[in-house]
């Protein structure tokens, strides 16, 4: 057998694997629920206290919030060069999930758009002006996902790109004391842009409607374990010297 053989299938796997990762459902595979607009409702609800990596939090609920859309984008609070969390003492805030719906998903704008996100921030960009109408930016949001449930946690970093998902909870503000005085607040409109424009959700409940296909994932598994397994041969193989 030669022995270059799995390194080159790996290598093909793995990087058909990257390319596809992260590849956005079309227009029609979006279901009708992603097509409507989250529901708010404000409340008069008192503040109360909750409690994430050894840090005492108040919470201020400003709207009963229940959004349905497409991940387009996401963000973990706990990745390695996140240092605003870190030195923010937020232990809260676990990800940010950047999403479409409404006029965004039912006339298939995102489909024309490229997404990324930072810390805080979701970023879009497109070469179609078309995009840039209102009625589709103000379809799309970064949203500062809160939980001091450890199940809920695992929830919210399982979501990946692709997925349609529900999410119930409260639009807040949260602070802290912890060694200073901390506090983020949260959009209570779609129509904002920039800084102070994310929704910051306290969720309640998450549901991933329907889930983002899984083989690119395991392509990739795929491919990096036929790279080992052909470095494994290459390196084991006995020496053939040369005539």
């Amino acid at each position: 057998m030669d022995h270059t053989a799995p390194l080159v299938a790996g290598l093909a796997l793995g990087v058909c694997g990257f390319v596809f990762h992260g590849h956005l459902p079309e227009r029609a595979d979006l279901l009708a629920s992603v097509r409507t607009e989250p529901l708010q409702t404000p409340v008069n609800s008192p503040a109360f206290g909750a409690h994430a990596g050894k840090v005492d939090y108040r919470i201020a609920p400003v709207a009963d919030y229940d959004i349905t859309g497409l991940v387009v984008s996401r963000h973990d609070a706990d990745t390695w060069w996140d240092w605003i969390h870190a030195a923010s003492n937020d232990h809260l805030n676990v990800v940010d999930l950047c999403m479409i719906w409404g006029a965004n998903a039912a006339d298939g704008a995102y489909e024309k758009m490229s997404f990324s996100s930072g810390q805080f921030v979701c970023y879009v960009s497109s070469k179609d002006d078309s995009v840039w109408q209102p009625q589709y930016l103000r379809a799309l949001s970064n949203n500062h996902l809160l939980t001091e449930s450890p199940a809920i946690a695992r929830q919210l970093r399982r979501v990946r790109v692709g997925d349609q998902v529900r999410l119930r909870g409260q639009l807040v503000s949260y602070s802290h004391d912890a060694g200073f005085a901390f506090t983020r607040g949260t959009s209570t409109t779609r129509e904002d842009t920039g800084n102070g424009a994310c929704e910051t959700v306290f969720v309640r409940d998450l549901e991933v409607l329907r889930a983002a296909p899984g083989w690119p994932r395991w392509l990739r598994w795929v491919g990096a374990a036929l790279l080992l397994f052909g470095l494994v041969r290459w390196f084991t193989a006995p020496h053939r010297p040369r005539d």
